[in-house]
């Protein structure tokens, strides 16, 4: 009779599922003997990057990949990873191992200790088998979660005496279906809500990225002639940001947001929560006057919406089935776009060392190819990467950013989407925006990148501090708050330590030359870039 682990890995393979993203500790490695030599395992240095890797490069498959961490405290150490993850809607497998069932009633070291609790409620479901032979169809169940809308990470506690039991050869594979398509009597009436509107406004979220609906969220747009909001704190970009009927980003909060919305008698959401509010600046939810749609894949966003009317639907299909519904308007197709961005040469003049975050920018977006991904985790400066051409996605599957605010996800997911581009063929350069701050949460990630050949740059804007913090403070009025500058780093040295070439780049020639030479080389480099430190507003759409 087979193993469980020979059951467990055809099961596995079938299911396309031959990379491993993990860090293992000995509760693991019965799982690991003998690894099957057409499974490639990945090894990361600390369990946060294990998760966001695993989170990148399943964004950039389009398809689950499996995680292996060390029992509780490995778990413990991915849970903030995992919160991102889950918001992400990134489908991932983890699995963390857990002691010998025999020893288990006495709670030996190592233990994992209520092991199916610990990661809620960051999964949508979390399992112990209940005797070794049920571990395959256990993966095939978290399969299944994990695909189906929303889609998400799952998890598996896996004690270590289970994979040399002999069991059944069982064929556990199932087909599953992964989309939710939509109600047709409420496409219909949203689409005759449409049609009355005077004046009705589109807000995309990432939902239309999993969904593959790029197309289609810009056929409605172009059908109805009006502008295209994202979200805000959107994990990716579903509209080309080069389209003139792009808007911009959403303020994240809830006055500012209605206020930028006003004059709009309908606000179509597609893809996207209602909304990702923070921080607290009162207001109405929506502007006077106007109702609000929304379409979403995930009925707990639909349920906690704060305002209008929902269907739970895959994005693209609700699109789909809502395109040939709605009027096309007039306008004028050579309008001004809604969304200016000053052109590089205007920044750049009378620039001066250190550089504005803006000015950096500029000058990146000079050698930036067309071709690319870019990652996103510099939270201070995200309005001034969109104003350049360098934050100007026009491609569908080209820019990423967590939407949990946990730090610590953006370098390490960054390795993941380059590992995909890699896997793929497509050899996408991937571009890491990475604050200072942010570097030190899981700059480990940098060796993996090495380790695999990738091809991408790690740019870490050096301003010496948490500058989101310091603009939080002067929007909650909070002065004298410790802990928020950072003195002392050295971002080369430590990229240089994990294999990467690194080096300092200050002026307009040095970076222009030195980003030139990162792409040039098509390894893994880390460029620090001073910046001045200026604190921004945290309220303005862009």
């Amino acid at each position: 009779m087979p193993l469980v682990r020979e059951v467990t890995f055809d099961l596995l393979r079938r299911l396309g599922l031959t990379t491993i993203v993990g860090n293992p500790g000995s509760t693991e490695e019965t799982f690991l003997k003998d690894f099957p030599s057409d499974f490639t395992y990945v090894l990361a240095l600390q369990e946060t990057n294990v998760v966001a890797i695993a989170d990148g490069l399943a964004q950039g498959l389009k398809k689950p990949v499996l995680v292996n961490v060390h029992t509780g405290a490995g778990l413990g150490n991915a849970m903030g990873a995992m919160l991102s993850a889950f918001l992400n809607k990134t489908p991932l497998i983890l699995t963390a191992g857990q002691q010998t069932r025999q020893m288990l009633l006495a709670e030996p070291f190592l233990t994992n200790f209520e092991p199916t609790v610990l990661p809620r409620p960051y999964v949508k479901w979390s399992y112990e088998p209940g005797r070794p032979q049920d571990v395959p169809g256990a993966f095939m169940r978290a399969y299944a979660m994990a695909m189906q809308q929303p889609t998400g990470p799952v998890f598996l506690s896996l004690p270590l005496d289970d994979w040399d039991q002999e069991m059944e050869d069982v064929d556990v594979l199932r087909g599953i279906s992964a989309r939710i398509a939509p109600d047709p009597a409420r496409i219909a009436d949203f689409a005759a809500r449409i049609n009355a509107s005077a004046n009705p406004v589109l807000v995309y979220g990432g939902d239309l990225s999993r969904s593959g609906a790029w197309d289609a969220g810009v056929a409605l747009a172009e059908k109805l002639r009006v502008p295209v909001w994202l979200g805000p704190f959107t994990e990716n970009v579903p509209f080309p940001q080069s389209h003139p009927l792009y808007a911009g980003t959403l303020p994240p909060a809830i006055g500012p947001l209605s206020e930028t919305l006003a004059g709009h008698d309908l606000i179509v959401v597609v893809g996207a929560p209602v909304f990702r509010y923070y921080p607290w600046v009162p207001g109405a939810y929506l502007p006077a006057g106007a109702k609000l749609l929304q379409i979403t894949d995930d009925a707990f966003d639909a349920a906690k919406a704060v305002a209008g009317d929902s269907l739970v639907s895959d994005s693209g299909l609700a699109l789909e089935a809502l395109l040939p519904l709605v009027l096309p308007r007039g306008g004028n197709p050579a309008r001004e776009p809604y969304f200016r961005r000053e052109p590089a040469a205007d920044i750049l003049k009378d620039a001066k060392e250190p550089l504005t975050a803006e000015q950096v920018f500029a000058v990146l977006s000079e050698g930036a190819p067309e071709d690319c991904v870019l990652v996103n985790e510099s939270p201070s400066n995200m309005g001034e990467l969109a104003q350049t051409r360098l934050g100007t996605i026009a491609k569908p599957d080209s820019w990423y950013m967590m939407a949990s605010g946990a730090l610590g996800w953006g370098m390490p997911a960054a390795v993941g989407l380059a590992l995909a581009e890699q896997r793929t063929g497509r050899n996408r350069p991937v571009i890491a925006v990475i604050g200072d701050g942010s570097f030190q949460y899981a700059p480990q990630s940098v060796w993996t990148a090495v380790q695999h050949g990738l091809h991408m740059v790690f740019l870490v804007l050096r301003n010496g501090e948490y500058g989101i913090l310091k603009s939080f403070a002067m929007l909650e009025d909070t002065p004298g708050v410790p802990g928020l500058d950072l003195p002392g780093l050295d971002i080369v040295s430590l990229g240089k330590g994990y294999g990467a070439a690194s080096w300092r780049a200050a002026t307009v020639a040095e970076i222009r030359d030195g980003f030139a030479r990162a792409l040039g080389e098509k390894g893994v480099s880390v460029i620090e870039i001073p910046i001045d430190t200026a604190i921004h507003t945290l309220l303005s759409a862009g």
